[in-house]
Parts: structure tokens; C-alpha cells; sequence
């Protein structure tokens, strides 16, 4: 059952490493309209699937009050801040500071009751960090504070809700993972209502309705499925490490798609980032035990 969990989030991760470039591909939709749009298309194919398998959609609604806050808070605060960093930083590096989160993940699972922050885990920690401030940095002191600290923090701010999520959702395994599909329709409702508030509607033109339909029914909506069911019942440390694949999955898509430049910078930043990342997994030192103990 775990290998199984584990395998359907490789799939969520897949579909993750698409999100940057989709994101990109949808113009100056602003974010609140941009993650209502998409996570009402989320809630149709839970809606639906819930519709063919002769399930009450009530049943999957009835869930613990923690649940619905800890789902609800994940997936609008990670999705706003995320799509408002590619709107307001350059796509690669956002991206690349965005997918700290494997790494926090690291940390945060250290710190769960019977679990120890050990010497790896802030090396790696360190090494990331190094990795975001070389990003922040390669545009000068001044031209990032007037530019895209807006952006950067809100890049931050993904990677530490989300990793926050993720470890947090163990508590609520009896949860099943169809329930996300009201989570999504909350996410919906609540991205709606501050759009209204605080954003004036820019209608989607050609090329960028595919792209908000590949985001509802992708990165934006079956990854979460699969995502939800693996956190609870797969193997969330073997996870970390696959996930520190998929910023260089996402940063190619952008860079082939001519939204990025690969410059030195970036792929320096892409080394400390991702190596700080299985750093803190402890896959090194366990490495360096097998070969001693041969």
C-alpha cells in the first residue's frame, strides 16, 4: 500500500514540474481570477468523478473542522503567493525559490515529535539558502529591493506553506483524499470573493483558456488527489528526494519555452538548492556509512 501511495506521488510531482510554464502561458490573468478559475475546474472533476461512482457528495464534505482549514489554508495560500511571485519576480527564479519546499519539508518533518534536527539537516538548510541568496542577489541590491522583493517574498512564502501542509496533513489520515475536491471549492469561493474585492477581471483570450483548463485539470487539480493520498499513506521521505527533481523538470520546460535564461547564476543557484536539498535527506551520510560498514 505504501509503494503504491508513493508511485501516485511521483505522478503529482510530474505534473508539478508543467505549473511554472502553464502559469506563464496564461497572460495577465490576474491571481485571485487565476486560482478561482482553475480550482473551479477542480471541484468539476471532483464533482463529477463523485457523480460517477454513485458517491455522496455530503459524505466526502463531512470532515473534521482542522481538516478543512489546514486543506483550504494549503492550497489557496500556496496558489495565491504562487501565481502573484511569477507575476511580479522572473519566472526561473521564482520558481527555483518557490521549490525550497522539499528541503523545509526536511526540516519540519525533523522537528515532529521523536524525530531530531540533526548536523545534515542544516547543512542542507544552509546550502538552499545560499542557493535562494544567489538568486536574489545576481540582479544587484538595489535592483531587486525596487523590483521583485515583492515577487521573491512571495516565492518564500510558497515554499513554506506548503511544506507546512504537507507534514501537517499526516495528522488527518482518516481523511479520505476525495475530500480535497471541497477543499478545492472552497479555494474556489474564497479566490472569487478577493477577486471581486481587489481585482478588476481580465478575460482569458486564445491560447490561454487551454492553459487554465491544462492547470484546473493537471498541476492544479489531479496532483493534489494523488498528493493528499500519498502524504498520508506514502513514504514522505522518499518523496522529498523525488521532489528535488522537479525544479530542474520545471525550470527546463520554462527555459525551452523561452520564458527563462540559463545563465550561470541560475544553474549554480540550481546546484546549491537541490544539493542542499538531498544534503539534508541524509542520503549522503547514509551513503557514507555503506560504503564504511563494506
Amino acid at each position: 500500500m505504501q509503494a503504491k501511495a508513493t508511485r501516485l506521488g511521483i505522478g503529482a510531482l510530474l505534473l508539478w514540474s508543467t505549473l511554472a510554464l502553464l502559469s506563464t502561458l496564461t497572460g495577465t490573468v490576474p491571481p485571485f481570477q487565476l486560482v478561482g478559475m482553475a480550482f473551479a475546474l477542480a471541484t468539476l472533476v471532483a464533482v463529477v468523478k463523485w457523480c460517477w461512482s454513485r458517491q455522496s457528495p455530503l459524505t466526502r464534505l463531512r470532515q473534521p473542522l482542522g481538516a478543512w482549514m489546514l486543506g483550504v489554508a494549503g492550497l489557496f495560500g500556496y496558489h495565491f503567493f504562487y501565481f502573484l511571485a511569477l507575476r511580479l519576480a522572473p519566472p526561473v527564479e521564482a520558481n527555483l525559490l518557490n521549490y525550497l519546499w522539499p528541503l523545509l519539508i526536511v526540516v519540519f518533518s525533523a522537528l515532529l515529535p521523536g524525530q531530531r534536527l540533526r548536523a545534515h539537516h542544516l547543512a542542507g538548510a544552509v546550502a538552499g539558502l545560499a542557493g535562494a541568496a544567489l538568486l536574489i542577489a545576481k540582479d544587484g541590491g538595489a535592483a531587486f529591493a525596487g523590483r521583485y522583493a515583492v515577487g521573491y517574498g512571495s516565492a518564500l512564502a510558497c515554499a513554506v506553506i506548503w511544506a507546512a501542509y504537507s507534514v501537517a496533513n499526516r495528522r488527518y489520515k482518516a481523511v479520505p483524499s476525495d475530500a480535497v475536491g471541497g477543499f478545492c471549492g472552497a479555494t474556489a469561493l474564497l479566490a472569487l470573493f478577493c477577486h471581486l474585492a481587489f481585482e478588476e477581471t481580465v478575460m482569458p483570450v486564445g491560447g490561454q483558456w487551454l492553459a487554465i483548463l491544462a492547470l484546473g485539470l493537471g498541476p492544479v487539480g489531479a496532483a493534489f488527489f494523488l498528493w493528499d493520498h500519498a502524504c498520508k499513506h506514502g513514504d514522505l521521505s522518499a518523496l522529498g528526494n523525488l521532489a528535488y527533481g522537479v525544479p530542474l523538470l520545471s525550470n527546463g520546460l520554462l527555459i525551452a519555452a523561452g520564458r527563462g535564461t540559463l545563465t550561470w547564476q541560475v544553474a549554480v543557484a540550481v546546484l546549491l538548492i537541490v544539493g542542499g536539498a538531498i544534503l539534508g535527506t541524509g542520503t549522503v551520510s547514509r551513503m557514507g556509512h555503506a560504503v564504511r560498514e563494506r
